[in-house]
């Protein structure tokens, strides 16, 4: 690098360098400085660099000189703490939906959020080989149309697929696309992440109805011209973890008032799934009800069935019946 040129991009380099090598557990003398400069193909004196950590101190970096030995230059904060930035991890490394390839490259991103030793405890906690990862790529950009679509109002056409058996496919998989791979078109209005999966809540103009769709399952999403619809059912009082609470598994079910009764230690299973603000009443020593609203669905029933016969649909009569329906027909 020319000397002419490297000066001028000293003091960037100067922060580059305290962002990659330093934090609270780790600082660098001057002499570390001029060093790590000098690597860079930059020859620096001290007193440029001491004005060189004042300028870059006054636009707002908070460099921290600690004296004594041991001492030495750091960065104490960031835009983000490393707690933050594992929470950040664990969230995309959980996440079904974000295939393999884009897992490793988003959490290389975030680690380049942190100082280089920071950067490898977050290494050490990064496990993806071997998790349930979705093959679909597209799912990345998808979301990204999707927002696209929200933001300017407009409707979407998509194609929409699920998995069929097929023995001749080299996975045993294929894909069937739904309505013979007629394009949909609806509404989107918000995106919501459910049982690892991310939704599309939106409007179908044709049913006047709320329809939700696994964003990972849509297939060549377009924007078109056509002014969004369904406002109506987007009001302000419409909460989209509210309806995601509701629809078990997001299979759409007639919404009715369910009374449950529940032994007093499903307390945490119930505000789980429900939420807080839930009306609790006394049923005897061991058992308490609540009323919540659900959209009834196989879903539903097969989730109260998996918390074996602790949690018990008592009202209304009609859901009672078609749970014993179900069960009916499990061993039937």
């Amino acid at each position: 690098m020319a000397k002419g040129a490297g000066q001028k991009l000293k003091l960037l380099h100067l922060r580059d360098i305290l962002l990659e090598k330093t934090d609270d557990d780790h600082r660098m003398t001057m002499e570390d400085i001029l060093a790590a400069l000098s690597r860079r193909g930059i020859e620096a004196e001290r007193k440029s660099v001491y004005d060189d950590i004042a300028a870059l101190q006054d636009y707002g970096l908070d460099i921290v000189l600690q004296r004594g030995r041991g001492g030495g230059y750091y960065i104490a904060s960031r835009e983000f703490e490393l707690p933050e930035l594992k929470l950040l991890v664990d969230a995309v490394q959980c996440s079904r939906f974000i295939t393999e390839r884009k897992s490793g490259e988003l959490i290389r991103k975030v680690e380049s959020l942190a100082s280089e030793p920071q950067a490898r405890t977050l290494q050490r906690q990064v496990y993806i080989t071997g998790r349930v990862k979705t093959m679909n790529e597209s799912i990345y950009y998808n979301i990204d149309k999707v927002h696209a679509a929200i933001s300017s109002g407009k409707k979407i056409t998509f194609r929409y697929f699920e998995w069929v058996v097929d023995f001749s496919s080299p996975h045993h998989m294929q894909k069937r696309y739904r309505r013979d791979g007629e394009r949909y078109m609806v509404s989107p209005w918000a995106l919501t992440w459910d049982d690892e999966n991310y939704y599309l809540v939106s409007h179908d103009s044709m049913a006047d109805q709320i329809r939700h769709y696994r964003v990972d399952k849509m297939d060549r999403i377009a924007l078109t011209d056509f002014p969004r619809e369904g406002q109506q059912h987007f009001q302000e009082q419409f909460n989209v973890a509210d309806y995601s609470r509701k629809v078990f598994g997001m299979f759409s079910g007639e919404e009715k008032s369910v009374c449950l009764c529940c032994e007093n230690r499903f307390i945490g299973v119930i505000r789980d799934r429900f939420g807080s603000d839930l009306m609790i009443r006394k049923t005897d020593a061991e058992h308490f009800s609540v009323r919540v609203t659900v959209a009834v669905s196989p879903q539903f029933f097969s989730w109260v069935f998996g918390l074996g016969g602790s949690v018990r649909i008592t009202e209304p009569p009609e859901v009672c019946a078609a749970f014993q329906k179900q069960l009916r027909d499990m061993t039937d």
